[in-house]
C-alpha cells in the first residue's frame, strides 16, 4: 500500500514538474483553448507562476464534476475520486487525507485553480507547446494526443496578440526625444498619463508582468491612449530573470500574455531589469531576440530612482546629457520611472524641452534599437 502511494505522488510530482518546466522552455504562452478528452473546450487557460489555471467552475462543467460547498471550502468529485479544496491558500486535502499546496485566485469572479488539480482526479495532463495542446482527459477518451491535435490543428493556433499599430518616424537626428518609463504601471500611472496628455507627449512604458496584473485599469488607460508598449519581464529580481536565457526569455513570454490577457495588445519592445549590462549576454540575446523581440536601453539616465524628491538634481542631470547628446546630434533615449516622484520633475522637463524644439515620439519595432550591446536585431 505504502509503495502504490508513493507511486501515485511521485507521478504527480512528474507530470506538474514536467508541465511547469515544458511551460518555462517554451518562453510563451501559446495555448489558447484547453482540450478536454476528444473536445476542445472554450477554457482559455492562463498562465501565471510557472503554471496553467482554469476557472474550476467551468473546468467541473467539461469534466462533469460535482461542487459542494462546505464551510472550510468547496468538495470536488470527479472520475469516482474526490478532494477537499481549502479556502483561502489552505490547499487540498486529497481522497486519503493528504494535504498538497493548490495555489488559487480569483480573475473576472471566477475561482482559478491549477489544472494539476485534475491529475488528483486520477486524470492525464498532456502539454505540448510545439502543436499549442493542453489537454486533460481521461480513460473515456478515444483520440490520442496525436489524432487530437491533428483533429484541432488549425483551431489550436492562438490568434497573435495584436501590436498597436505606431507609425515609426524617424525625426530629427539629435532633436527627437524617446521618453521611456521602466517598473510600471504603478498606482500613479493615471496621473503621468495626464501630464504626458496636457504636453500631448508620447512616451514608452516598459511594463513589469506582476504590476500589469496589480494594476489592469492602468494597462488599459496606456493602451486607450495609444502610448508605447514595452516589456520589463516579471519580477525585477536579478536572480530570476538571470537565472538563465531560458529564464529570461520566459518572463519576457509572461509579462506579454498579461499585456495580451488585460488589454488585447502585445509588443516586441524589451528592457531587461538593470539595463543589458553586463547580465544580457549573448547567449541571453540569442536565446530572446532569435525569437523577434528588439532590445531597448537608454542613453539618458534620469537616475529618478536613485535622487527621488531631489527634483533639481534630476532635470540639471538631463538636460546636460541631451545637450550633450545634441552636439553629436544624437537622438536621446530618456530613462524615467514610473513612480511618485517622478511627477513632479515631469513637467518641468517636458516643458524645458518643448521649449527647445525637441520633438517626441514613440519607439517602435521599426526603428533601430539602441542598447549598451550594439545589437541591432
Amino acid at each position: 500500500m505504502i509503495k502504490k502511494v508513493m507511486l501515485l505522488f511521485l507521478s504527480l510530482f512528474l507530470c506538474t514538474g514536467i508541465l511547469q518546466s515544458a511551460a518555462s522552455a517554451a518562453g510563451a504562452n501559446p495555448v489558447s483553448k484547453l482540450g478536454v478528452n476528444d473536445k476542445l473546450s472554450d477554457i482559455e487557460p492562463v498562465f501565471s507562476a510557472g503554471r496553467y489555471y482554469v476557472p474550476l467552475r467551468q473546468l467541473a462543467n467539461e469534466l462533469n464534476w460535482t461542487l459542494t460547498g462546505l464551510k472550510e471550502g468547496i468538495a470536488v468529485a470527479g472520475n469516482g475520486r474526490t478532494l477537499r479544496l481549502l479556502q483561502g491558500e489552505g490547499g487540498a486535502v486529497l481522497q486519503d487525507g493528504t494535504a498538497v499546496e493548490m495555489n488559487t485566485f480569483l480573475e473576472k469572479g471566477s475561482l482559478m485553480v491549477p489544472l494539476q488539480l485534475s491529475s488528483h482526479l486520477g486524470y492525464i495532463i498532456t502539454y505540448q507547446p510545439d502543436k499549442y495542446l493542453l489537454r486533460v482527459r481521461n480513460a473515456s477518451a478515444k483520440l490520442d494526443d496525436t489524432a487530437f491535435a491533428a483533429k484541432y490543428q488549425q483551431e489550436l493556433k492562438p490568434r497573435a496578440a495584436a501590436e498597436p499599430a505606431q507609425e515609426a518616424k524617424p525625426g530629427t537626428p539629435g532633436q527627437t526625444v524617446y521618453m521611456t518609463f521602466d517598473d510600471g504601471p504603478s498606482a500613479t500611472t493615471g496621473q503621468l498619463l495626464d501630464i504626458l496628455g496636457q504636453y500631448k507627449v508620447k512616451a514608452t512604458f516598459f511594463m513589469l508582468g506582476q504590476n500589469m496584473n496589480r494594476y489592469p485599469s492602468a494597462v488599459k488607460q496606456t493602451v486607450k491612449l495609444g502610448q508605447g508598449l514595452g516589456l520589463h519581464g516579471m519580477t525585477h529580481r536579478k536572480e530570476k530573470f538571470y537565472a538563465s536565457p531560458a529564464a529570461a526569455l520566459a518572463e519576457m513570454a509572461d509579462a506579454n500574455a498579461a499585456l495580451n490577457r488585460i488589454a488585447g495588445a502585445g509588443t516586441t519592445l524589451i528592457r531587461p531589469p538593470y539595463g543589458s549590462k553586463p547580465y544580457f549576454t549573448k547567449s541571453f540575446r540569442d536565446k530572446v531576440l532569435n525569437q523577434g523581440y528588439h532590445l531597448w536601453d537608454w542613453n539618458v539616465d534620469s537616475e529618478d530612482w536613485k535622487y527621488k524628491e531631489n527634483s533639481d538634481k534630476i532635470y540639471t542631470s538631463v538636460m546636460e546629457q541631451v545637450h550633450k547628446l545634441k552636439k553629436s546630434k544624437t537622438s536621446p533615449v530618456i530613462l524615467m520611472h514610473d513612480q511618485k516622484a517622478t511627477l513632479k520633475v515631469l513637467p518641468r522637463l517636458l516643458e524645458t524641452l518643448k521649449k527647445e524644439g525637441y520633438d517626441f515620439q514613440l519607439i517602435t519595432k521599426d526603428l533601430q534599437p539602441v542598447n549598451f550591446w550594439k545589437d541591432t536585431r
